[in-house]
């Protein structure tokens, strides 16, 4: 069941209001609302925080994310009655799927205000029947600009990475393309 931000406790209404480049869509857009559905909520008003917890998952727009775990800081700034989300911070299975593309990775962190989703460890993006690998994406939900590179998780403590040593990897798929031989070109007859 998806619920909106809007019906926390203590007045507090949440209207959650690579190396190269992979692929591009159109912008999201970043000022709809979010909408929420998790097993569990714990209000942390005293940290400006909100954890979302089992079988998460966040719709805005035409972007879905889903994970284990979400942390929703704000900045207790009112917005419209709404206090202002500023990052949504994601752990365990993390999925992101927007219109013909979709990621999967063990981390990511939404940033409200630049409009960036970044996700590491174990990064597959995908789109239609191309895929690619690496350990950090990156995508800007202005531009629709995705990069991916080889840094990702470190030693398997949550939130360090590393800066080097890892590959991107991928197949691009080839459109079908005609097989017969071209017929040959007449020759000309010798002249005499």
């Amino acid at each position: 069941m998806m619920h909106r931000l809007a019906i926390l406790p203590l007045g507090l209404l949440l209207g959650l209001s690579a190396s190269g480049p992979v692929a591009a869509q159109s912008a999201h857009n970043s000022d709809a609302p979010i909408d929420f559905g998790s097993d569990h909520i714990e209000l942390l008003d005293r940290d400006n925080r909100v954890l979302l917890t089992g079988n998460v998952k966040i719709v805005q727009a035409e972007m879905t994310l889903t994970a284990d775990r979400v942390t929703v800081s704000y900045t207790g700034n009112l917005q419209q009655g709404s206090p202002d989300v500023s990052r949504l911070d994601a752990a365990g299975g993390v999925t992101v799927v927007r219109p013909e593309q979709s990621a999967r990775s063990q981390y990511a962190v939404y940033d409200l205000n630049k409009r960036v989703i970044t996700m590491i460890g174990g990064v597959t993006l995908r789109q239609g029947a191309n895929v690619v690998n690496g350990g950090r994406l990156s995508i800007n939900l202005d531009s629709g600009r995705a990069t991916i590179d080889g840094s990702g998780v470190g030693s398997g403590v949550p939130g360090t990475t590393t800066s080097s040593g890892g590959r991107v990897t991928g197949r691009f798929s080839v459109p079908k393309r005609n097989t017969a031989a071209p017929s040959p070109s007449p020759t000309p007859p010798p002249q005499q």
